[in-house]
């Protein structure tokens, strides 16, 4: 082979940059794809054949991107962790630590939830048999409980909540009382946004609830029962 011909084989790094590029391109139009046809079939009517008909190409070409219709539920749930995460962080972040860090957190949570239905029963409520998220899907997931626990804890440094609140057990109470609202939500109003309607408003009760769950212990009761 000529060297001439070897080079124009070879591909330039410009070349296999534009290459990436337009493959990366297309992974996030199918997975925008996907999106919308979880929306509007709901989450366990995606189907790659109808992710190929909108994107305009036969169903094999859709395994150059992804190996299986699973994988696709998993890129999906990862992106949706991943922005879920960064909307609850950058909430907490703006409010004082504690209480007011974690109900942020929450409302900013259902606000995204609602507006990203699909994507959040993904998430949230498991709609699709047999898939189970990867390692590496789930792993936002975890970040997420963890600020939640630390905003706990600050909330007990505070003297906002008793010493068991910062606890396993407190985050599965929380979690349960947003998802909670949401399931309400989703299924009785679907198409209000958060703190419209009958059930969102009701979360800032529900908080207050938490927290009598998790009371202050009160100083002068220990002190007198200490003398006794």
């Amino acid at each position: 082979m000529k060297q001439d011909e070897a080079t124009a084989q070879t591909p330039t790094p410009q070349r296999a940059d534009r290459r990436d590029r337009r493959r990366q391109e297309t992974i996030e139009e199918i997975l925008d794809i996907a999106a919308a046809v979880m929306t509007e079939e709901g989450v366990n009517g995606l189907s790659l054949a109808e992710v190929a008909r909108r994107l305009g190409v036969q169903p094999p070409s859709i395994y150059k991107y992804f190996p299986s219709l699973m994988a696709i539920y998993d890129v999906l749930f990862r992106r949706g962790q991943v922005e879920h995460l960064d909307v609850m962080r950058q909430a907490m972040a703006r409010a004082e630590p504690g209480l007011d860090a974690l109900t942020a957190g929450l409302e900013a949570s259902g606000r995204w939830a609602l507006a990203n239905r699909a994507t959040a029963q993904l998430m949230f409520w498991r709609p699709v048999p047999n898939f189970e998220p990867s390692a590496e899907a789930f792993a936002p997931s975890i970040e997420m409980a963890s600020l939640q626990r630390a905003a706990m804890a600050d909330a007990v440094a505070a003297g906002q909540l008793g010493p068991e609140a910062d606890s396993e057990d407190a985050v599965y109470l929380v979690s349960t009382l947003i998802v909670g609202v949401l399931s309400q939500a989703m299924a009785n109003e679907p198409d209000l946004e958060w703190g419209q309607g009958r059930f969102t408003p009701t979360f800032p009760k529900l908080m207050k609830l938490f927290a009598a769950a998790y009371p202050v212990p009160n100083a002068g009761s220990k002190q007198r029962s200490g003398t006794r």
